[in-house]
């Protein structure tokens, strides 16, 4: 059986991980894209917007808002969401730093 070695690298790589597995779906980009252009959205707007059922695109927001990217409020059969771009500046923060580190090492490749 294999073992997970997760716990090998850093907190801060398995966050960067993580957010780029979840945006890793081109329908959660689009949802994004809704999201940060309606600047708050209810969930059957995203359906008649995206070209996805109603279950899928619960799903997807199910997968974004676990990751912390999106919040959203449940009241009746309507559901709420928007950007948390708290968390949204957080990640950017740090993939920019970490593209950066990466710049830093360009010229020093052997091929």
């Amino acid at each position: 059986m294999a073992i997970a070695k997760t716990n090998e690298f850093t907190q801060q790589e398995q966050d960067l991980a993580a957010f780029a597995k979840v945006l890793s779906h081109p329908a959660r980009i689009a949802i994004m894209k809704v999201l940060a252009k309606e600047n708050a959205c209810i969930c059957g707007r995203i359906v008649e917007i995206l070209p996805l059922a109603q279950a899928t695109v619960s799903q997807h927001l199910k997968e974004l808002k676990n990751a912390g990217l999106i919040k959203g409020t449940v009241e009746g059969p309507k559901s709420c969401y928007c950007i948390n771009w708290e968390a949204m500046e957080k990640f950017m923060q740090d993939f920019n730093g970490m593209f950066s580190a990466l710049q830093l090492q360009k010229g020093k490749s052997c091929c």
